[in-house]
């Protein structure tokens, strides 16, 4: 009998069926057992008499088949229950369960839940939180194919760091050193100037930063953007607007199951992002908050209080951080002045999201502006020899798939929203 999943046993109403999946709950009493069993799609209540299971072995979270007739019945998960004819025990769970599975909420430390990753993401509330995930990466695919772009997969190991500076892993590449790529950045442009002119990736990315915080991770997923024949960062702003209305939307219609799971509310977002200068905001920490210590970046506290101003000002939870000073931005960011940048970040509760801007389209402002970063020009010349040969105007943007989820559902830690994370001190599972 060919397999069925729970999701569709509604239409199967005094039908027999077969279904697969692991053993969620048990509830034996004196003459019959419930046995609510576990698939992708949900949860489903199980009967049957003991006479037919009591030489069966059944343990939690076993894998196994059942065969049995759909009937109607009223009970906590559905409108139907199974009533089981048959049960086979497929590959039983042979060891005491390190955390609970069938408990409401995972209780667990950190470190508990990620050593027993593949078993934490069975929880149905853990399991949840990728399905959305998951919303939010074909969100971003979708919108991005509609609006002309490119899917584009560019190279992991590179000859030299995207975003300057010693933040990378050293890897031996035969006889020479390699590097795991910070960014797509350099590809990305390569492709504009192509004749893409518009694309996009969604890939791993790696960050060699001693950190240990609740939003950093040295391997994650970047989704990133470049698109050509623009203005100036205006047009990466207006378009990101766009494309996290259209995600946001997305979550909201087709993981209504999974939201009410996690008791989560995605927020709106109907009117334009507030946008203010980097110069502006550190002047409203300054007379409205009384913070005083930045230095030409934003540190978390004040990206916490930016926030916090954007909310009472304008009503939003997002807000756009523009025009940051040329020394703290990469050197393909396009200057704007002496001192500033056609740069931008979005912070969204409280923490950065996403970095972006225009980008020097020029081959000798390029090379100037990498010298005026302190680097030689000579290093990076497999990426600016092709800004002889016709580049036009042209900027982009990426976004942390972890820290965004983390965010919308109002996650502590972004280790909690990624598969299986890398950070200081994790290298397994």
């Amino acid at each position: 009998m060919q397999r069925t999943m729970i999701n569709e046993l509604n239409k199967k109403i005094n039908k027999n069926v077969e279904i697969k999946g692991w053993v969620h709950k048990i509830r034996k009493l004196k003459a019959i057992t419930f046995i609510i069993l576990r698939d992708r799609t949900g949860l489903v209540q199980c009967v049957v008499e003991n006479s037919k299971i009591k030489d069966i072995d059944i343990k939690l979270e076993s894998v196994v088949s059942i065969n049995g007739r759909v009937g109607e019945n009223n009970n906590k998960l559905n409108s139907f229950e199974l009533n089981i004819e048959d049960i086979n025990v497929i590959s039983s769970c042979d060891e005491q369960l390190p955390i609970e599975i069938n408990k409401e909420n995972l209780d667990v430390n950190l470190d508990i839940m990620l050593n027993n990753r593949m078993l934490s993401l069975r929880h149905e509330k853990v399991n949840s939180i990728f399905k959305i995930q998951n919303i939010i990466v074909e969100g971003f695919r979708k919108f991005l194919v509609q609006e002309g772009f490119t899917e584009i997969s560019t190279p992991k190991l590179v000859e030299g760091g995207a975003e300057g500076g010693t933040e990378v892993f050293k890897v031996q590449y035969f006889e020479k050193q390699a590097y795991l790529a910070q960014s797509p950045q350099f590809y990305k442009q390569m492709m504009v100037g192509a004749g893409f002119e518009r694309v996009f990736e969604i890939g791993h990315v790696y960050r060699a930063e001693e950190h240990n915080t609740t939003r950093h991770l040295n391997e994650y997923v970047s989704m990133d953007l470049e698109m050509g024949f623009i203005e100036d960062e205006k047009d990466i702003m207006s378009l990101e607007e766009e494309l996290l209305k259209f995600i946001l939307n997305k979550v909201s219609s087709e993981g209504d199951k999974h939201l009410k799971l996690l008791d989560v509310k995605i927020p709106a977002l109907e009117n334009s992002i507030p946008r203010i200068k980097f110069s502006e905001a550190i002047e409203i920490l300054k007379t409205r908050y009384n913070k005083t210590d930045l230095d030409g970046d934003m540190d978390p506290e004040g990206e916490k209080l930016i926030c916090k101003y954007a909310k009472e000002a304008f009503g939003s939870d997002f807000i756009f951080l523009t025009h940051y000073p040329r020394k703290k931005r990469p050197m393909y960011t396009m200057p704007c002045g002496e001192n500033e940048t056609h740069s931008f970040d979005l912070l969204f509760r409280g923490v950065e999201i996403t970095t972006g801007g225009q980008r020097i389209h020029q081959y000798n402002a390029l090379r100037e502006n990498i010298k005026y970063k302190g680097l030689n020009p000579s290093n990076y010349e497999s990426y600016i020899d092709n800004f002889k040969y016709g580049m036009p105007p042209h900027g982009g943007l990426a976004i942390g798939l972890e820290r965004i989820t983390a965010l919308l559902l109002d996650i502590d830690n972004v280790r909690k929203t990624t598969l299986i994370p890398r950070d200081r001190t994790r290298l397994v599972p």
